[in-house]
């Protein structure tokens, strides 16, 4: 801006001498008969108007002159910015080269060939169906922490099998940042004609004897602790299953699979030569037919065999592909979102604090201003409302209580209606965990700097 006022200024001073020069020129004469013409009573307004006419002229021909060179020095920073960024992105910053995408097809592929096989081996049984897989997590998301430990995560929905109901009761006695519920299973009346021509008992009117006599045992004494669905019990039951209809697959003839430990879920691999897929299936229960459910994947350690902690994967997977529709094609959302969690490997940051904090941009950030040439202020604005969350000690849940999320994504009444929990709470109750955090945070900063000046 100073080397423009001196430029203008310069170009001021160069018009005035030019007009001295050519007054200079002039007879002494011809000023004279213009000064005596000018003063003419009938001559006086026309002067006046061509005066002003002139002094018009001068300023409209000083503001485009103006508006070029502005434009010119805007297309320059432009063009230097995306030259920078070119470098930065391309050049400086090692991404991931897994195609995310292509192996999430491919999982989704598989679990809807074991859909079809799970419809047909238990349509006879008193298990719960299993209905078509729900991709959660980062990798459906479009992004993933860590390329060497991408887990693809799917959700299997849940429903009662014949003659059962499943009934959801909020734990009240959890902490209120921690929703846990626990599915009770209930028996229902199946003495109607068209159950009967099922040839189906009814577990609550015939006679205890002749049900263990010609009718396989209840979900209530299969899967259930004391009236409740045990978690470990349906993962147990849940990977029996998987073993025993994966040789009928089609992946089966060119992938081997390998059981993986754990105890609220179905953990596998498949492998292939030397490619490698691990996969995790969790399985849950809708709640009043939303995009929340109840999930077998634990919020916190040592969560009870009968608690399913209330999730948010399949709205906030919707909620990521509402994003990517509209996102303009060099949209770098996903990048700042997977740099900031590459950085965040080692300090006391989860990854979904970040996903929560990028998730709050995206809602409120038009999406073209996600574009390539605003990548480092989009980074800038990631690391300020991080250190704003630490300072005010509060971090609110994005998709508890907001009332701003797109109309594609369907919230029960109380979820919708709820005060957003805080993901920070712990700061706020621990001053020494506060002060641990501020720490770790300057030294995020410092991390960020050195990426953004020698890459990684």
């Amino acid at each position: 801006m100073e080397l423009r006022a001196k430029h203008l200024e310069q170009k001021r001073i160069q018009l005035e001498q030019e007009v001295e020069q050519l007054t200079l020129k002039q007879s002494g004469g011809a000023w004279g008969d213009l000064l005596r013409f000018a003063m003419q009573p009938r001559q006086v307004w026309v002067v006046a108007g061509l005066f002003v006419l002139l002094l018009g002229i001068y300023f409209f021909w000083r503001n485009r002159s103006n508006e070029a060179e502005n434009s010119r020095e805007e297309d320059e920073e432009n063009h230097i910015s995306d030259n920078d960024l070119t470098w930065l992105l391309d050049e400086r910053i090692q991404w991931p080269v897994q195609d995310l995408e292509t192996d999430c097809e491919r999982i989704i592929d598989l679990m809807d060939n074991y859909t079809i096989y799970f419809g047909h081996v238990l349509s006879d049984s008193f298990y719960p169906v299993l209905h078509r897989a729900i991709g959660v997590g980062s990798a459906f998301e479009g992004w993933s922490p860590r390329e060497q430990d991408v887990v693809y995560r799917v959700l299997i929905p849940m429903t009662p099998p014949r003659g059962h109901s499943f009934h959801l009761e909020l734990d009240g006695a959890g902490q209120r940042h921690v929703r846990n519920f626990r599915v009770r299973v209930q028996l229902e009346c199946t003495c109607t004609g068209q159950q009967q021509g099922e040839n189906m008992l009814c577990f609550l009117h015939h006679p205890e004897e002749e049900l263990r006599r010609n009718q396989d045992p209840s979900l209530l004494d299969t899967l259930c602790t004391d009236s409740y669905l045990d978690v470990h019990k349906t993962a147990r039951w849940f990977r029996q299953l998987v073993k025993a209809i994966w040789p009928a697959l089609p992946q089966s003839h060119n992938w081997h699979l390998t059981l993986l430990p754990s105890t609220r879920s179905c953990q596998f691999k498949v492998t292939n030569g030397g490619e490698s897929i691990r996969i995790e299936m969790l399985f849950g229960v809708r709640r009043c037919d939303s995009d929340i459910f109840v999930s077998s994947q634990p919020r916190e350690a040592h969560t009870p065999s009968t608690f399913w902690p209330e999730t948010y994967a399949v709205a906030e997977v919707k909620f990521f592909k509402h994003i990517a529709r509209q996102a303009p094609p060099d949209s770098l959302h996903l990048r700042c979102l997977q740099l900031f969690c590459r950085l965040l490997l080692g300090t006391g940051f989860s990854t979904y604090t970040l996903k929560t904090i990028v998730m709050q941009l995206l809602n409120s950030l038009p999406v073209s201003q996600w574009r390539r040439r605003y990548f480092l202020q989009r980074l800038l604005d990631i690391s300020v409302n991080l250190r704003c969350s630490l300072e005010k000690k509060c971090l609110n849940h994005f998709i508890i209580g907001n009332k701003r999320l797109p109309q594609e994504i369907s919230l029960p009444l109380d979820i919708t209606a709820a005060e957003p929990p805080n993901l920070f709470h712990q700061l706020a109750q621990y001053p020494a965990a506060h002060s641990q955090a501020m720490s770790e945070y300057q030294d995020l900063r410092r991390r960020l700097a050195s990426v953004l000046r020698n890459g990684c």
